[in-house]
């Protein structure tokens, strides 16, 4: 048995889904994909009527095998189940330090700062997770998605993460998705967790890779294909013969980046390369549980032979076709073959020398991307190249394959060839990088393993200009020291001063022949019984800070005459809205963080970045301290944004940020879906431009009215008055998403409003 999986609680949920299944047939007489089995079978009522359900419209109420936080989200997370009063959390539960560790040094150097500097931090997260019965994993233990994998995912089961790329699971068969704080409060206190049905995408996947080419390189391809909205509210389903030949964790990499095209989740059907990471990972129970159940956890077989009838959309690739490719810069549907790296980089007028090149990420850090790693090193060395001519840092996902790796001897090979071994964490990828070895310059590019790249997300610098590859290829840029070597065909100079032609093994193991080394893991288990253990909060911390509840609406008063704090023009990523790097360290303290509010946001009004102008007295400042003013005085404000509004992350920092600093509504041409359920859960109204043109209307000084809020309907459009300065008065038409459920969330002033009434109602 598993140390994290109970065999015979799985053995139940199996047998409750083939129950549950028997019955959703019965009532739908028609096949069903695996997104359905697995929606369909953890309704929150079993007895909601299925025969109703229309993808893309109805909201349903779900309930989740698990849920897992990351440490910059479990704060407010954790911050919000407190206030609910529940004594233990009533799903299993679990919390990962992942995020605060910053790369400076390297390895045990940066982990010991990180324990410091973060100290009062994890002192918060370890004692809580100690009272309220959930799991903790320490600081360096790994990077929370490839412990998810490695520990706790299987196929068929439905988890909730407090991280956009939650959906990594899916490469186990587990749907997986992302979440704010709040929404995994629904599920740690037992409330039903509320999701609009998805769309359901067929990714057909036919052939097989060859050569330099990669699972990352089929999900970069994909995002060049569908673009950063186009997977919004849907799930991609992989099935095909190619899905079969793909190994678990390269399965994993593809679900991983699913979520920089919008969608919902990504999800793989059991087969052979899942049981065989099952077994390496100490998980054969399980893995020979989920072959006995394989019917349950892949899509029905009238499916698959007319997907076509049964999606919403089709997509067939054909995995011989895909090359080697880098997508950048600053979106990652920016997609460029390796055939064409050479002229798009002039094109973009950005310096083919790179200056940096990373490794890891929850993205690709498992064992395999570092053995197809390990072969291209290997193939250098044999050929007298020892040293990589850009600086190279590599993160591990987990202290499993860390220690596995060093045991290899893989570490050591890329340590002398000039690598910096980093801590088993997240780093780079979420702005955790102290580059003190490179002056500010005007241009440089980067190239990364990472599944995003927008702009100063890495190292805070506006100059840099990064890429995202798979792990070889990103290694054999540090070789070549240019991002426009391509290994399939070009050349490169040894240490004598001779051509070499780089090789790479396709023959290296997804797992270890001999399984992965023992180590600590460093994971703690909560207590039998935590009712009289206390939670380590200081009072006076800048760090953590105890939640007050949100006010309650007045719907006739508090959305009345509102000034436009700022009209943002382009991107409005949750990095814009409240960046990460130097300001994780206040994701406990909502005052704190407050101060990083829009201020990576371009404001139209003035074309500047993080500023606007108090419309009460025309002084320019910075947006947090013209709202904290507005919010002095008693006055709400409103945004307007441009297309997909809080692409990214899911933090919901971005939507509590505003909230607590007096926002009352975002008016956009579109959402992203994340983005758009925090800020419902925070009680702040997302209301969707119904003509796009209408962006134009608004002006610097505009009073801003949402009509008739008493009457919010679902599918109702809301008028909206605009009275600009001169006098003139303006009414346009904006949608709505929200259900019944969630107006409710909008009149209680949030979501954990509405919970902690209905739980003491409940008492």
């Amino acid at each position: 048995m598993s140390k994290f999986i109970s065999t015979t609680k799985l053995e139940k949920i199996y047998k409750k889904m083939a129950d549950n299944l028997e019955e959703v047939q019965t009532k739908f007489d028609q096949p069903l994909t695996l997104t359905e089995k697995i929606i369909f079978t953890h309704l929150y009522d079993q007895q909601f009527d299925l025969e109703s359900v229309k993808r893309g419209e109805t909201e349903l109420a779900l309930a989740p095998d698990r849920v897992a936080m990351q440490d910059a989200t479990a704060q407010m997370a954790v911050l919000q189940f407190i206030s609910t009063n529940v004594p233990k959390v009533k799903k299993p539960t679990s919390v990962h330090c992942d995020h605060l560790i910053a790369a400076i040094k390297g390895g045990d150097q940066d982990l010991e700062k990180a324990k410091q500097v973060n100290n009062e931090v994890y002192r918060f997260l370890e004692s809580a997770a100690k009272k309220y019965g959930i799991d903790y994993w320490e600081p360096g233990s790994g990077i929370i998605h490839q412990i998810i994998l490695e520990n706790y995912a299987f196929s068929g089961g439905l988890l909730i993460g407090t991280d956009s790329h939650t959906p990594t699971a899916g490469g186990l068969g587990m749907l997986a998705i992302g979440v704010g704080g709040a929404d995994a409060v629904d599920v740690m206190t037992d409330q039903p967790w509320w999701l609009k049905m998805p769309k359901i995408v067929g990714v057909k996947l036919t052939g097989e890779l060859k050569g330099w080419a990669s699972a990352k390189d089929v999900i970069l391809y994909i995002c060049g294909k569908l673009t950063v909205k186009g997977g919004t509210g849907k799930v991609l389903e992989y099935f095909g013969p190619g899905a079969e030949s793909l190994s678990a964790t390269g399965k994993a990499t593809i679900t991983n980046m699913g979520a920089e095209v919008g969608a919902t989740s990504s999800i793989f059907p059991f087969d052979e390369s899942m049981k065989r990471y099952l077994k390496a990972t100490d998980r054969k129970a399980v893995a020979d549980l989920m072959e006995r159940n394989k019917k349950l956890l892949e899509a029905d077989d009238r499916v698959k032979e007319n997907p076509n009838n049964y999606y919403d959309q089709v997509i067939e690739i054909d995995l011989a076709q895909i090359e080697p490719a880098f997508n950048g810069p600053d979106t990652p549907d920016a997609y460029h073959r390796i055939s064409e790296i050479k002229q798009d980089i002039k094109k973009l007028n950005l310096p083919e020398k790179t200056s940096a090149a990373l490794i890891g990420s929850c993205t690709n850090s498992s064992y395999e991307d570092f053995q197809r790693i390990a072969s291209v090193a290997k193939s250098a060395k044999e050929q007298g190249l020892s040293q990589v001519k850009t600086r190279l840092l590599i993160s591990p996902g987990s202290t499993q394959i860390a220690q596995t790796l060093a045991d290899e001897g893989v570490f050591d090979l890329l340590e002398k060839m000039g690598a910096v071994i980093l801590t088993n964490s997240c780093g780079p990828c979420i702005g955790q990088w102290e580059r003190g070895e490179i002056p500010i310059q005007e241009k440089q590019t980067i190239v990364t393993t990472f599944n995003r790249n927008f702009k100063q997300r890495n190292d805070g610098r506006e100059e840099t200009y990064a890429f995202l590859a798979s792990a070889e290829m990103t290694f054999a840029t540090a070789l070549a020291g240019r991002i426009t070597f391509d290994p399939t065909k070009d050349k490169l100079t040894n240490d004598q001063g001779e051509e070499i032609e780089l090789k790479i093994s396709t023959q290296e193991h997804d797992v270890p022949k001999q399984g992965f080394s023992q180590t600590q893991l460093g994971y703690e288990p909560p207590a039998e019984d935590g009712s009289d253990l206390t939670v380590d909060v200081d009072f006076d911390s800048d760090r953590i800070q105890l939640l007050e509840p949100f006010n309650k609406w007045n719907l006739k008063k508090d959305f009345k005459d509102l000034p436009i704090l700022l009209k943002v023009k382009g991107k409005c990523t949750t990095d814009h809205i409240s960046p990460a790097g130097k300001w994780l360290k206040y994701r406990g303290h909502l005052d704190n963080i407050s101060q990083n509010m829009y201020s990576g946001a371009l404001n139209l009004f003035n074309g500047k970045v993080g500023m606007g102008i108090n419309v009460l007295n025309d002084q320019e400042k910075e947006f947090h301290q013209i709202a904290r003013d507005y919010k002095k005085q008693g006055i709400g404000w409103v945004v307007v944004a441009d297309e997909n509004y809080g692409e990214g992350s899911s933090r919901e920092h971005a939507a509590m940020e505003p909230r607590f600093l007096g926002a009352t509504s975002i008016l956009a041409k579109s959402f992203a879906r994340i983005a758009e359920t925090n800020l419902k859960k925070q009680g702040i109204l997302p209301l969707w431009l119904e003509n796009e043109q209408d962006y134009e209307r608004f002006k610097e000084k505009d009073r801003i009215t949402v009509l008739n809020l008493q009457e919010l309907e679902p599918n109702k459009t809301v008028k909206v008055r605009i009275e600009h300065q001169d006098g003139e008065v303006e009414e346009i038409t904006t949608q709505h998403t929200l259900s019944p459920e969630q107006i409710e969330w909008i009149k209680q002033g949030s979501a954990l409003n509405k919970a902690a009434k209905d739980l003491k109602q409940a008492q």
